[in-house]
């Protein structure tokens, strides 16, 4: 229910914890647990998701800046987390998320915990701002 974009080697996918509308988590396919592991084809691929990401986001939310976060503490698998950054609030079905760490860090621990048709909304709502061509 969470998947926004799939491709070869990595997904996309909205997580429950908003810290920012529409925080997003680009992670690897596989069980690499260090970004160097990654595949020479898998790094490669990582331009296209990113642009296909910013390209989303942006028609989304209008996005002033966007971080990209490698943490990897709970999940130890190669992943990223994507958090279009604003100042004010931004909304979207129904939902009005402000970006409480705005101008400075995110602020994570203030994430709005979505429900699971909170979460289907804004996966299709996003889907449809998801470039098609490649």
């Amino acid at each position: 229910e969470t998947l926004a974009a799939e491709n070869q080697y990595s997904f996309v996918q909205l997580p429950p914890a908003q810290p920012t509308l529409d925080s997003l988590t680009l992670a690897a396919k596989g069980d690499a647990t260090a970004f160097s592991n990654l595949s020479a084809l898998a790094f490669a691929e990582l331009a296209v998701a990113v642009a296909d990401i910013e390209t989303a986001l942006r028609d989304a939310v209008g996005y002033e800046k966007i971080n990209y976060l490698m943490l990897m503490m709970v999940d130890p698998n190669v992943h990223f987390h994507v958090i279009p950054r604003y100042e004010g609030s931004r909304e979207a079905e129904g939902l009005r998320i402000a970006d409480a760490g705005w101008p400075k860090v995110p602020a994570l621990g203030e994430a709005v915990t979505l429900d699971a048709p909170q979460i289907a909304a804004l996966v299709n709502w996003l889907k449809a701002r998801w470039p098609t061509a490649r």
